[in-house]
């Protein structure tokens, strides 16, 4: 007998302790201990059709239509631990019978108006129908009645096309812990509600979309503002300028049929020029202007030793949450407005002065991964003069959209280059949309900024990566220390802020991301259908390409692009002045928990 491996493997033999040998369909494969049926199936090339089983997120065995044979029991496999020797069946006329009821059973009680649903030719039911062959639905009767919520300005929930998989819940409560919906009533009155069914908006949802990303259907989407922005853009009296934000461009080309984190940059920037936008800029010059806010913000903080840590204020999931459950260390967020709020009030000041237009006649949109920067958009915290900074955000999918509204051949367009002085932008800019990368960027301009000195190594590998909490001590040269730490998921910054609570951990800085991966999964993202997102490595994909459009720049640090030295000379003066913190700077709201 040989014996191999360490604390982690065990080979008698040929038989590895870690494997089992099943049977699929007759044909007998070895699989990692602990794997369930449906993914063995998957990986063997065998589609087991799923609704209700969102790796990661939700395994409820809810919808049924994942069942297979073992024995002479149909058992559901998104939650079947496989176990040595099992002989399992997935296309037998039992199984496919079976499947086909549950599937009906659904449809029979859902709207069916796919052809205006948002989520058509993208639906998960859709794809699960036509896979099954299902030609007509044999059950009718009575239809549950549900409404639609269109109270908030990100979210729209429509009930009447609710399956009650539980993905949502899933990912707002189990993932987010934000816990703003959940299951009500019972059996042909069950929904998914909001706590004694108030509207979405009274809740304590912090509109991070994460829902939606869960959704297989067209029951959450985002609140549409596409009508909104065409209107703007067709009014002769309007100047319509529009931003977006680095997440997008990695994820854009995918409602083209583009592979995972292709990056469109130039494609984006010809598409907006082409939709008839005034000027097109870049949210990376307004991450940057954040950067030069936010890393001044830090060095007095760390001076005075108050209000630390200070905790990154970009991600306005992040703010709610915290004005939610954590209002009495709301003086610990950065007081810096998010860069596409920075971006918005300097459009309608700096750059409207430089045109000599009426700030009330321009009109700014924001193309954002998030659907959290819709509720954003509208706070009356984020105005001036009785003029909000943004007019109107638009998600990732929205844009696409609009780009196949318009007829334009996206994947054939020539690249072209963002407008000035407010489309420029750095490298460190660029890596926002990662998580780790305001920190990041922040570092890179810190540490500049106190030693005068340029930086050996531009690149803080240790913020960088998925795991969910990252922490790190950097060494400033005046012998200073900032403790850091990078955490994305609002199930790990809870987490987080609780052992802060309890005083298990401190921090001099703290970065805050409420998607998991940061906004390169944010909610206005495209949607992958569960089994592409358990195949892929989306955040990484798109992570990745963000990080190689920073290393393309030539400027890779905030404080060195030119036209930001240009907005301080001609009209802020220097980071963290009267004028900078009437125009750049915020303040928040406690809201109650429930």
């Amino acid at each position: 007998m040989q014996v191999q491996g360490g604390s982690d493997s065990l080979t008698i033999g040929v038989i590895s302790l870690n494997t089992v040998k099943i049977m699929i369909d007759g044909v007998e494969t070895e699989i990692v201990k602990g794997t369930t049926v449906l993914e063995a199936a998957r990986d063997q090339g065998i589609n087991i059709p799923s609704l209700c089983y969102l790796q990661g997120v939700n395994h409820s065995s809810s919808c049924r239509v994942c069942v297979v044979e073992v024995g002479p029991r149909l058992i559901a496999s998104c939650t079947l631990i496989a176990e040595d020797g099992m002989k399992i069946q997935t296309n037998t006329k039992k199984v496919r019978d079976a499947r086909r009821t549950s599937a009906q059973l659904l449809l029979s009680d859902h709207d069916r108006e796919c052809l205006s649903c948002s989520r058509g030719g993208n639906c998960e039911l859709q794809s699960v129908s036509n896979s099954l062959n299902i030609r007509e639905v044999t059950y009718t009767g009575e239809h549950s009645s549900r409404e639609k919520d269109y109270s908030s300005p990100a979210i729209v929930r429509d009930a009447s096309k609710c399956i009650l998989c539980g993905r949502c819940v899933g990912a707002c409560g189990t993932v987010q812990t934000v816990g703003a919906i959940g299951f009500a009533k019972r059996g042909f009155d069950t929904v998914i509600s909001t706590a004694f069914g108030r509207p979405l908006a009274e809740s304590t949802c912090v509109n991070c979309g994460q829902c939606i990303m869960a959704c297989p259907v067209g029951a959450l989407t985002e609140h549409e503002n596409i009508r909104d922005v065409w209107d703007a853009i067709a009014d002769p009296d309007q100047y319509v300028v529009v931003q977006t934000a680095p997440a997008v461009r990695v994820a854009l080309g995918e409602e083209f049929g583009l592979p995972v984190g292709t990056r469109t940059t130039g494609k984006m920037a010809a598409a907006l020029r082409r939709l008839g936008f005034n000027k097109v800029f870049d949210t990376v010059f307004g991450a940057d202007l954040t950067i030069m806010e936010e890393g001044t913000e830090l060095l007095s903080r760390l001076s005075s030793g108050q209000n630390l840590p200070l905790m990154t204020s970009c991600c306005p999931g992040w703010v709610k949450f915290m004005e939610h459950n954590f209002p009495d260390m709301l003086d610990n967020l950065s007081t810096c407005k998010s860069p596409h709020e920075m971006e918005g009030a300097m459009v309608k000041s700096y750059f409207a002065g430089k045109l000599g237009i009426d700030p009330q006649k321009i009109t700014v949109v924001s193309i954002m991964p998030c659907t959290a920067k819709k509720f954003e958009g509208a706070r009356e915290e984020l105005s001036n003069k009785d003029m909000q900074d943004v007019d109107w955000v638009l998600t990732t999918r929205e844009l696409a959209a609009m780009i196949k509204e318009a007829g334009i051949d996206f994947v054939n367009l020539k690249d072209e280059e963002f407008d000035n002085p407010l489309g420029v932008g750095s490298g460190a800019g660029t890596i926002f949309g990662a998580t780790g990368g305001v920190s990041e960027a922040a570092l890179r301009t810190v540490f500049e900024l106190v030693s005068g000195q340029p930086l050996d190594t531009i690149e803080y590998t240790a913020v960088r990566g998925m795991d969910g909490i990252k922490e790190n001590t950097v060494e400033l040269p005046d012998g200073r220390t900032i403790r850091t730490a990078v955490v994305h998921g609002l199930g790990n910054a809870r987490r987080l802020m609780e052992a802060m609570q309890r005083g298990e951990k401190s921090y001099d800085f703290m970065e805050v991301m409420a998607c998991a991966g940061g906004c390169i999964t944010g909610g206005g993202q495209p949607i992958l259908n569960a089994a592409d997102s358990s195949r892929l490595d989306v955040k990484a994909l798109r992570a990745k390409a963000i990080y190689s459009e920073d290393e393309a720049q030539t400027v890779r640090k905030s404080h060195h692009n030119p036209f930001i030295k240009q907005l301080y000379a001609e009209f802020l003066g220097e980071p963290n002045s009267h004028l900078a913190h009437e125009l750049l700077h915020t303040h928040y709201t406690a809201r109650t928990k429930y």
